[in-house]
């Protein structure tokens, strides 16, 4: 199939969205059709690292090579 035909958002995946809360997101509500956004923030005391609790009840946290991952 030509990539003209091809939507810009089919094929991504969450490893490839920007390490932006709002880039994250804009992601999370076009795979869901619903608007999913941030509840809350927590940092890990131990590693620094920033957990980001969606709407939806999932967990995300960036890895070590800033691309997102679900806890």
């Amino acid at each position: 199939m030509s990539r003209a035909f091809v939507k810009e958002s089919e094929g991504e995946w969450l490893g490839d969205v920007a390490p932006e809360i709002a880039a994250l997101e804009r992601f999370l509500t076009r795979e869901s059709g619903e608007k999913i956004y941030q509840l809350e923030l927590t940092i890990e005391t131990a590693t620094g690292r920033e957990i980001h609790e969606m709407n939806n009840g999932d967990r995300y946290a960036l890895d070590m090579d800033r691309r997102w991952r679900k806890l």
